[in-house]
């Protein structure tokens, strides 16, 4: 199982949200480099980033973006998400020294997206975000529900060539309330290799997560605010 642990861009900040509210933010770093040089000298094979700006629709963070993957090339592999609705925008985040994007909002609203992106850039290099809220799919910087699934979506997806699927409760992300491991374990069932994101508390939480056969978490606050180190994090995973 892999470990992820977080680092969310918003203004060139390192931050994190509340149940994904754009208003219920705390801040954690002014150096997104540095932090990414932490994690990676903890022990980290690689870094999940979020650009909440992109998400929510007010910028972009692609200079901090690209200077983590110069930072890292080599040592980390990075992981990006976040306003990636178009096989364009993944393709010039891949072109940054980005390991993998992360789809979310487009693989609902543009159903051929997920499909094309396979094809042009590989499963490998591809994650398809679902994120739930009340039940459903959440799109658009989880402001807004589509009338689906993540079962339903993640079924698609997979039978359009993806593989890895990276799935956040947001009523439990940034909460420290523990993931959804039995929601990410219906996705699994599918075939797909899942990734667990959203309220990552203890190092137990994780294990379960191990126990549960899923392919990898993502840690935020909790590194932040010192639950557990990083490398105990690994240490659990291992």
């Amino acid at each position: 199982m892999q470990l992820y642990p977080a680092i969310d861009l918003r203004a060139g900040r390192v931050v994190r949200l509340s149940q994904g509210e754009a208003d219920r933010e705390t801040s954690y770093h002014h150096d997104p480099v540095a932090q990414a040089e932490a994690f990676a000298d903890a022990g980290a094979a690689w870094i999940h980033v979020v650009d909440l700006d992109r998400a929510f629709g007010s910028g972009d963070n692609q200079g901090a973006v690209a200077a983590i993957a110069r930072a890292m090339e080599g040592r980390v592999r990075v992981q990006m998400g976040g306003g990636l609705r178009t096989l364009g925008a993944v393709e010039a985040v891949l072109s940054l020294g980005v390991e993998r994007g992360v789809l979310g909002t487009a693989a609902i609203t543009d159903p051929d997206l997920v499909a094309r992106a396979v094809t042009r850039v590989g499963s490998e290099r591809l994650a398809v975000g679902l994120d739930t809220k009340g039940g459903l799919v959440a799109i658009r910087g989880w402001v807004e529900t589509a009338p689906v699934t993540a079962v339903e979506v993640a079924s698609r997806v997979l039978g359009d060539g993806a593989r890895t699927i990276i799935y956040t409760d947001v009523a439990r992300d940034g909460m420290l309330t523990g993931p959804d491991v039995t929601g990410a374990t219906a996705l699994a069932a599918l075939g797909a290799e899942v990734i667990a994101s959203g309220g990552v508390a203890t190092l137990e939480d994780l294990r379960a997560a191990r126990r549960a056969g899923l392919a990898g978490a993502i840690v935020g606050r909790a590194l932040y605010e010192a639950k557990f180190t990083l490398r105990d994090a690994l240490h659990a995973v291992a």
